[in-house]
């Protein structure tokens, strides 16, 4: 039985008399009544019986009345301890009060002050635990409306993506439509001019397919991070690596200056690498869009604070609109563009617990920082 519900009184004195008297007024007051001659016989029914209201003397062979209020209190810090004190131990008796006594009762103990005593107890007893149940519906109440807030705002993301990826796919397909019906006039009229422009329409938006596909896969596989301890440079260098054929064969000048290494850093190194990508992916196409203009990344480390990786190019830039969407779903000024490229650099960013941002200068040309703290994760 807990013990707010617990109506029973243990009595603790060493004259029998007194536990007699007290008793029988406690009984008629409609207590259960629990007695000890001792302090120790006293412990030992308040851990077998649990009373809700324990009333002590004072003064009393071997442990006496205070400690076995500090013992209830370190046993259970909530119960409810009356103390019985004579007139000349009034210094006692407040001593007990600021070691956290309920109340104290001179003997002889009169029925009425007893009667109150008790009211009291019991009544603060009851309000901590309307209290306490009060807190534990309210704690799994706002978790209740926590969670369900949560899953609102997930499905309003799932809903925001779905519609963004429809609208998107809408887009592929209304591409696909036209280049169809151009083909079709040219197939008509045999005009090889037609026949051209819809096939170079056709194989555009299937080359967008593919390219949204990977996005797609891309932000799916990197929505949970595997962070190990690495070269900071080496998904930098792996991500040249890979684009330097291509930058070669457009003539596009691909510089590198990694000096974020080679002490070791614990990053998601396959997640910072596919960023890159999509930067280094962004400046070539842009110069090819252009015909001129480098591109440069550059790592660099702010020890105990952040590593930083910078992909930086001057083959044009951002038009202002663009750079207002840059890192939104699906937002993408490029014929082949999904606009999840930028996307997946700002997911990487603040998985790592840091962030992506854009300096843009239209016409001049465009630079994309991904900061990662140090250190970024605990591997857990």
């Amino acid at each position: 039985m807990s013990r707010e519900k617990n109506r029973s009184v243990l009595l603790v004195d060493d004259e029998a008399g007194i536990r007699t008297v007290v008793s029988l007024t406690l009984r008629d007051q409609g207590y259960e009544v629990l007695t000890a001659d001792s302090a120790e016989a006293a412990l030992r029914l308040f851990d077998e019986q649990a009373p809700g209201v324990v009333i002590t003397d004072i003064k009393m062979p071997g442990m006496d009345g205070l400690e076995l209020l500090a013992e209830l209190k370190r046993r259970a810090s909530d119960v409810e301890v009356i103390m019985l004190t004579g007139h000349g131990d009034m210094d006692l008796a407040v001593t007990s009060l600021r070691r956290s006594a309920a109340d104290f009762l001179t003997k002889p103990v009169s029925d009425e002050a007893l009667e109150v005593a008790l009211d009291r107890a019991f009544e603060r007893m009851a309000l901590r635990a309307a209290l306490r149940e009060h807190t534990e519906n309210l704690e799994q109440l706002v978790q209740e409306r926590t969670e369900r807030l949560l899953e609102a705002e997930r499905m309003a993301a799932v809903g925001q993506t779905v519609a963004d990826l429809s609208h998107a796919i809408k887009n592929v397909v209304s591409g696909l439509d036209g280049g169809m019906f151009v083909l079709g006039k040219g197939m008509e009229t045999g005009e090889r001019e037609y026949l051209q422009q819809g096939w170079d329409a056709v194989r555009g938006n299937v080359e967008k397919i593919r390219n949204l596909s990977m996005d797609l896969l891309n932000y799916a596989r990197f929505a949970r991070l595997d962070p190990q301890s690495c070269d900071p440079d080496e998904p930098a260098r792996q991500a040249v690596e890979a684009m330097r054929h291509q930058a070669a064969a457009l003539g596009c000048p691909l510089h590198s200056e990694l000096k974020a290494g080679p002490e070791p850093a614990v990053i998601d190194a396959a997640a910072v690498q596919r960023a890159l990508l999509n930067l280094l992916g962004n400046a070539l196409e842009a110069f090819q869009e252009r015909g001129r203009g480098e591109i440069h990344l550059r790592t660099s480390r702010c020890p105990g604070r952040y590593l930083e990786y910078v992909v930086q190019d001057s083959c044009g830039g951002f038009s202002d609109h663009a750079e207002e969407t840059a890192f939104q779903a699906f937002a993408s000024t490029k014929a082949s563009g999904t606009g999840l490229g930028l996307m997946l650099v700002r997911q990487v960013a603040e998985q790592h617990g840091g962030l992506a941002s854009l300096d843009n200068t239209p016409g001049r040309g465009a630079l994309v920082r991904l900061r990662i703290p140090e250190p970024a994760l605990d591997g857990n």
